[in-house]
């Protein structure tokens, strides 16, 4: 049976970080150290990103409260709220880009009645609420009560992979299944100064975002659906447990993201993608490059250098996922979508070859996890705009059809 993604949408919160601000904010703080300083400059400026979005808007000058709680602009102070006080703002703005990714992508799919969504998969890894993010998106969009909700929580950066996956297991069990998906992160929410490697690295990457899809088996979606989801893998490197990971703390989510991380996808990348190649034969006995599309989670400048590097991809096919990279940042789980609807809205190129018009996709989390997927791009998507959480539409840069790897 084949599975479509009749559409796919993205939503950001309204405020946006310049990348060169925040840095000297962060390299101001008067805990740091003198190695601690330049390792903020050196992140920051290395990550290759531009700009970020996040749901926190006290972390602007441009924003005044009489009570701040993350960062205080008189002073230049970046503050250290409590756990609760980060997930309970977790509740309040995560459910509002939950909201507008999801009614982004209901609306894109217009030939879906409200009542003809069967499942609900919500995912997130980075706060707790309940009842949590299915619950308020079939209350607030007014979804059939008794729609099949199910959350993906605290995996990581891969997350969205499981929650397509079991899309795709439900829209074969049940022919007449559609199902909306739905990612959303507020990884600045965790954000804090420090002078640990791992925490200035996650506040020089990381960002808020969210995607939502509709997958369907329905024959009624062929004619106008974006992707037909073909097949995923997942694999555990035999390293690398200990180099990435996500702890709670008493002050916000602690990161671990071990320098050695691109090391170890270098090493194993090629490893991580036989068991997904091998379902296609022709596919699997190609060079990488022939395979038109690929969909690389951006965790950071250097995994995708490490990647481009071992598989021998050209520049134009990392392009996808070093513009969001360096127009959104790493939302976790929700990035891997942001990459594939760029892909999405490139025109669509004459498929020759078994390689044509395929997708390639990886993403890389906590274990360390390589989850891989292959997609098949059946149309351009209309608009190359992220919805926004307070209901305008964020500027996207247009893509450097060519842009050489960031140095």
């Amino acid at each position: 049976m084949t599975v479509y993604v009749r559409s796919l949408e993205t939503a950001v919160p309204k405020t946006m970080l310049v990348q060169s601000e925040a840095r000297d904010v962060f390299a101001a703080q008067p805990g740091l150290t003198r190695l601690g300083s330049r390792l903020v400059n050196t992140c920051f400026d290395s990550a290759a990103i531009d700009t970020r979005f996040t749901a926190v808007e006290e972390l602007t000058n441009d924003f005044r409260s009489d009570d701040p709680q993350f960062y205080d602009p008189s002073s230049g102070l970046l503050l250290n709220p409590s756990t609760k006080v980060r997930n309970e703002i977790f509740a309040r703005e995560a459910t509002k880009l939950f909201v507008a990714a999801a009614r982004a992508a209901l609306d894109a799919a217009s030939e879906f009645d409200l009542v003809d969504i069967t499942h609900l998969v919500t995912v997130s890894c980075t706060g707790f609420f309940n009842p949590g993010p299915d619950y308020k998106i079939v209350r607030e969009l007014g979804l059939d009560p008794a729609v099949q909700r199910y959350h993906l929580g605290f995996m990581g950066c891969y997350a969205a992979f499981p929650a397509l996956r079991a899309a795709k297991l439900f829209c074969e069990a049940d022919p007449n299944a559609v199902v909306l998906v739905v990612c959303a992160e507020l990884c600045s929410l965790h954000v804090r100064t420090s002078n640990d490697p791992d925490t200035i690295m996650g506040s020089a990457l990381f960002a808020d975002g969210a995607a939502a899809a509709v997958v369907t088996a329905r024959p009624d979606a062929a004619e106008k659906a974006l992707l037909r989801l073909d097949h995923f893998e997942t694999v555990l490197t035999p390293v690398g447990e200990d180099s990435m990971a996500w702890n709670i703390g008493d002050n916000g989510f602690e990161m671990v993201l071990g320098n050695y991380v691109p090391h170890i996808i270098d090493d194993h990348i090629v490893g991580a993608l036989q068991p997904l190649l091998a379902q296609e034969p022709e596919l699997a006995a190609l060079p990488y490059t022939s395979i038109q599309h690929w969909g690389i989670h951006p965790g950071g400048r250097s995994i995708l250098d490490k990647v481009q590097s071992r598989l021998g991809l050209t520049d134009p096919q990392l392009v996808p996922a070093r513009e969001v990279l360096r127009n959104y940042g790493n939302m976790s789980s929700a990035t891997v979508l942001f990459v594939l609807k760029h892909i999405l809205e490139q025109d669509v190129q004459p498929q020759d070859g078994a390689g044509g018009g395929r997708i390639c996709s990886m993403a890389f989390g906590p274990g360390l996890t390589v989850e891989t997927a292959l997609f098949t791009k059946l149309r351009q998507a209309p608009a190359d705009t992220a919805a926004v959480s307070g209901g305008r539409a964020a500027e996207i840069r247009q893509p450097l059809a060519a842009e050489a790897p960031v140095a």
